[in-house]
């Protein structure tokens, strides 16, 4: 964007230097303007860059939150299914502990 802006500010410079040198040099006022009116177009396109720029930050900040909520999501879905997965292994052993000693009271 530092370019731009650059650019824009020399644009600037030069038309307003043509501006006061277009007198001087007998030069039509067609011409200065048609510099007046490119100095407008360029001004409103500006305009419109800065405006899609702002609504694409907004939407940048949009889906980044989007992101870090569908994140906090999976880590909690993440750690319900390794609790799950942790009570799942626990039941079995405790099974496998209960069939054991079936068997051994069936000896």
């Amino acid at each position: 964007m530092s370019t731009f802006e650059n650019k824009e500010k020399n644009l600037n410079k030069l038309i307003d230097k043509l501006a006061t040198l277009a007198p001087s040099y007998s030069q039509s006022t067609n011409e200065a303007g048609k510099l007046i009116a490119e100095k407008a177009q360029i001004n409103l396109e500006k305009k419109e860059i800065e405006k899609k720029h702002q609504e694409l930050l907004r939407e940048h900040k949009y889906l980044k939150n989007k992101l870090v909520k569908l994140q906090e999501e999976i880590e909690k879905k993440s750690e319900l299914e390794q609790k799950f997965n942790n009570d799942i292994e626990n039941l079995s052993q405790e099974t496998e502990n209960l069939v054991e000693e079936i068997e051994k009271w069936q000896t």
